[in-house]
């Protein structure tokens, strides 16, 4: 009998076990318990709900039960979530033997979607805290009948969002504004067949934001093929239970570093997509400038990024990464990497490639738990002939709306801005097509507010919705690191000159 699960009440489930962990886990390290729990009781009851039309449509042939085709999933005997309900003491190794198995009978598939939680800490997690997570995830019945894949998730995306809001300044790592994230897939318009790839993919929300919009125009979905690289162990593994939450099966992410190691490799050179999206960590310093320069892989054509701003290595490994034919991306970045004098030579490089097919600034508040101000960096391999050798600007900085704190892009706003961006038009103080030559002539700066300044009207209003002194502080230390790190690249010039001389 069907006991179908509305969204109000699995948000409410969901976020109840969170609640449980709030006295004993700092809530950054929710993620790491109530994550790997919902995907063992999602695989166990849709293991459960296969058995169920197997012994219907075999007349009740229990060997029917072991064919590994009938089922999504394997669960071995003894790693069943009734198994480990059923336990009273030492539930933390008990949970740690059933993903083991878990992971052991579908190594292709699950092989460090658990994550490496401390389990067995029981100064952290004593049996009596794990068996009360135990019985609130068993108050539902997570079968596909009950809960749709899209609708769990749905729901998933919900704990993440949640999550992000109750862990701070953590939330960078494994979310990203979805609204805006819906404005780039939007212009990439995905493709029935295509290949889609995210280098820093986090919790792969931006991977199912492209296989979402195929959905909604009734695409075929399920042969589009789907490709991530993570850093973070526990954020790539989030990513892996996202994606089989929401019925994407053919996807590949890999737990590794995208600058050291790039996972995807054809032939001696980089794996080529249709479709990139991403959101790369900005302006990070700790990073291996040397080995970039002699990069095997051909990733520092534009040049070599300075040491204190990798955000042009992530950029080239991306442009390195397009198909020849129609790849295209969309990159969420920080405004820095359009002027900064540090990387005058690199923008260049990349306007004369004529890569860049339109810049748009989007307005502060869309990086998570920050003011700083973004924009979104759209390039095309071959782009149409009225688009060459031009590059669209448009100034989309005040269209955000604004709710606890948190900017997001409206449906309206995504519109007009993607229209804008399809029909490659010029709207006064709006949007505004530049020749690259004259992008060269202005030091190559491909700030939007160059081109498409705000009106004097703009620029007075008042903002009622100021950023905390906090926030505040934080991006002027950022700043300050970047501006030191530029003046000292600057004076090694100027005293080399002036040695030289």
């Amino acid at each position: 009998m069907s006991n179908r699960i509305s969204m109000e009440e699995l948000e409410s489930y969901l976020w109840g076990s969170a609640v449980l962990l709030r006295t004993s886990i700092d809530a950054g390290a929710y993620k790491q318990y109530i994550f790997p729990l919902l995907f063992f009781k999602r695989i166990c009851d849709v293991y459960d709900e296969e058995c169920e039309k197997i012994l219907e449509e075999y007349d009740g042939d229990e060997s029917a039960l072991e064919w590994e085709e009938n089922h999504l999933f394997i669960v071995p005997k003894g790693a069943h979530w009734n198994d480990v309900r059923s336990k009273t003491e030492n539930i933390g190794a008990a949970l740690v033997d059933a993903f083991s198995k878990i992971q052991n009978a579908n190594n292709e598939k699950l092989q460090g979607v658990f994550g490496d939680a401390a389990w067995t800490n029981k100064n952290r997690l004593p049996d009596r805290l794990l068996k009360d997570l135990i019985e609130h995830f068993s108050s539902k019945t997570l079968s596909l009948e009950n809960c749709p894949e899209d609708e769990l998730g749905q729901g998933y995306e919900y704990l993440i969002k949640k999550f992000a809001d109750d862990s701070g300044h953590t939330a960078q790592e494994f979310y990203t504004n979805r609204t805006v994230v819906h404005l780039m897939t939007e212009m990439l318009k995905p493709q029935s067949g295509e290949s889609i790839y995210d280098p820093t993919c986090g919790s792969a929300g931006m991977l199912i934001s492209a296989i979402a919009y195929l959905k909604e125009k009734g695409q075929e979905w399920r042969n589009v093929k789907v490709y991530g690289q993570e850093i973070n162990s526990l954020t790539s593994a989030i990513g892996k239970m996202n994606l089989f939450l929401h019925g994407v099966r053919d996807f590949s992410i890999i737990n590794d570093d995208t600058l050291v190691r790039p996972a995807f490799i054809e032939n001696g050179q980089l794996k080529r997509f249709n479709l990139v999206l991403a959101n790369p960590p900005y302006s990070i310093s700790q990073w291996d400038r040397d080995a970039f320069a002699s990069d095997k892989y051909g990733r520092n054509f534009l040049g070599v990024p300075p040491q204190g701003m990798a955000d042009f290595a992530f950029l080239q490994h991306i442009l390195k990464s397009l198909s020849t034919n129609n790849g295209r991306c969309a990159i969420l970045l920080p405004r820095g990497i359009l002027s900064r004098y540090a990387e005058i030579q690199l923008r260049e490089n990349l306007v004369k490639s004529d890569l860049v097919d339109t810049v748009i600034a989007v307005g502060k508040g869309l990086f998570y738990n920050s003011p700083m101000e973004a924009c979104i960096l759209v390039c095309k391999t071959n782009k149409p002939q009225n688009r060459k050798h031009k590059v669209l600007f448009i100034n989309a900085s005040d269209y955000t709306t604004r709710i606890s704190k948190q900017s997001y892009l409206s449906d309206e706003h995504i519109t007009i801005i993607a229209d804008t961006f399809e029909k490659f038009e010029e709207i006064p103080d709006f949007s505004k097509i530049v020749d690259n030559d004259e992008i060269i002539k202005n030091d190559s700066s491909l700030s939007v507010t160059l081109y498409v300044p705000k009106s004097l009207d703009d620029e007075n209003d008042i903002d009622v919705d100021k950023p905390s002194v906090e926030e505040c502080l934080n991006v002027w230390r950022k700043q300050s690191k970047l501006f030191h790190h530029e003046y000292e690249m600057l004076s090694d010039i100027v005293m080399g000159g002036n040695r030289e001389s």
